[in-house]
């Protein structure tokens, strides 16, 4: 189904989008997209380089009459978010992506598109490709590790690029520029486990939640979705209120910046236990259910006898410990902006739990546009964490992107945008965090902007582009240049 992209316009654009789903390039292992890149580079003779990290410019000269034009740089990041369904048979490291055609969208089988931001990155290619073109002289920038805190970005060095406009090609909305973005930071929670050995006599069982929707955990933060680590803790406390079990291992969320959409737990009980534990896990799944019925229609809970447990259970004060830290730590929404309608001024996501023998991993990622504020929420979770008898550790963060709404290229993209399409195009804020804000503080006086084609639900599996507004975002982007 992927050979049918080809026939779509930009031909340029979709021809190494087709290219860029055959190849394995999830954070931190972009080595063979970025060979890709630079192979797209030495057939055209033109100029690049590529730092230690993988960061790579591809430099192109101005198209002709256009010498004099001051530089422009065109930048999007190699990496892709890797989330699958639990029932797809995936390999990141190994498989291509299946995309298809789904009226006007394009989506994968059961996992992430890669759409973010594959589709700023191959309309850089492509035009890179185009000679017929009218452009000033471009860089095109390919960074990496962005979707695991903009790693790439934070290890560019001085003097790896000229230009002092930068088009940044990973905003998911079209017709709107993306002018400023919140700032984040990850935080680490480890609770030491304590076991014991597993008595005689008890069933094991698996309990999985899953069906939610999940998301970006800056993009859909607002949306209210559920997170499976959280509900499958509450459900957990419930059922503790009404039934002694015990607990041997519990793992939810994959990534940092994806708000967790299926969440498991091991238990034991008491043979004679097991009709009363289900009766108390169907109470709270109906009442999740019926919470969630918007925002998250097929969320599921499962409860099945497994024959071995992997690991002895944990003590009963250590288990309350786990469950009771997974209810308090908060995750959502914290504050909206107070002057900005609509933005999320500050959210915290608690996106990974993991369990070993020894002891339990929780990562939850904070972003905020108020710096104070990301600290205050840090301090939440570590004042949490510290009830808990856990240990924290505070990450580094990443800088927020202050609007600038004098900006001279916001100003110029404006009166494209309206030449072009006959309408005005929305200026916003994000709560997500983009590279802008990095690059910015490494070269001070750079003018940027971010805009991109309407991407749906990224992070997800459920992550699809629309085909109408790509072909829309090409036009814009290569009047803009001209104009530039």
């Amino acid at each position: 189904m992927a050979d049918n992209l080809t026939e779509l316009k930009p031909h340029y654009l979709w021809k190494h989008f087709v290219e860029f789903l055959k190849i394995p390039h999830g954070s931190g292992n972009e080595k063979a997209l970025g060979d890709y890149i630079v192979s797209v580079a030495e057939r055209l003779q033109l100029e690049w380089k590529r730092d230690d990290v993988g960061n790579i410019v591809i430099s192109k000269p101005a198209s002709p009459g256009k010498e004099d034009s001051e530089g422009v740089i065109l930048q999007g990041h190699q990496d892709m978010v890797c989330e699958k369904n639990s029932d797809v048979d995936f390999d990141f490291m190994r498989d291509p992506i299946q995309a298809e055609i789904q009226g006007e969208w394009i989506q994968a089988k059961g996992t992430t598109l890669g759409a973010d931001n594959a589709i700023g990155e191959c309309a850089a290619l492509a035009i890179l490709e185009d000679d017929s073109l009218v452009h000033p002289p471009l860089e095109c920038l390919f960074t990496v590790e962005e979707e695991t805190g903009l790693l790439g970005a934070n290890k560019i060095q001085p003097g790896f690029l000229k230009g002092r406009k930068l088009l940044n090609l990973d905003s998911e909305d079209e017709g709107e520029f993306t002018i400023g973005c919140a700032g984040g930071a990850d935080t680490q929670i480890v609770l030491p486990l304590i076991r014991e050995k597993m008595p005689d006599g008890k069933a094991l069982f698996k309990l999985k939640l899953d069906g939610l929707q999940g998301g970006h955990s800056g993009v859909d933060i607002n949306l209210g979705r559920g997170n499976a680590i959280k509900l499958l803790a509450r459900i957990l406390f419930q059922a503790g209120q009404a039934v002694s079990f015990q607990l041997t291992r519990m793992e939810g969320g994959n990534l940092r910046n994806a708000i967790p959409r299926e969440a498991w737990a091991e238990i034991t009980l008491n043979t004679n236990d097991e009709e009363r534990f289900r009766s108390v896990i169907q109470d709270a799944y109906t009442k999740i259910k019926d919470e969630y019925k918007v925002v998250d229609p097929d969320v599921n809970v499962s409860l099945e006898q497994i024959q071995d447990a992997s690991v002895e259970p944990l003590t009963s004060e250590v288990k309350d410990g786990l469950i009771n830290i997974l209810c308090t730590v908060p995750h959502g929404v914290m504050t909206m902006h107070p002057e900005i309608e609509g933005l999320v001024e500050t959210s915290t996501n608690l996106a990974v739990l993991r369990t070993s023998d020894d002891q339990a991993q929780i990562i939850c990622s904070t972003r905020s546009s108020t710096a104070s504020a990301l600290d205050a929420t840090r301090n939440i979770l570590e004042a949490v964490s510290q009830l808990a008898g856990a240990e924290v550790t505070l990450e580094e963060g990443y800088p927020g992107w202050k609007p600038n709404l004098q900006s001279p290229l916001l100003k110029t993209l404006k009166e494209v945008y309206i030449q072009t399409f006959g309408e005005e195009p929305q200026v916003a804020a994000i709560h997500a965090g983009l590279e802008c804000g990095i690059i910015g503080e490494k070269f001070p006086g750079m003018d940027m902007i971010s805009f991109g084609p309407t991407i749906k639900f990224p992070h997800s599996p459920s992550e699809k582009v629309h085909i109408g507004s790509v072909e829309k975002f090409w036009k814009f982007l290569l009047k803009l240049l001209a104009e530039l």
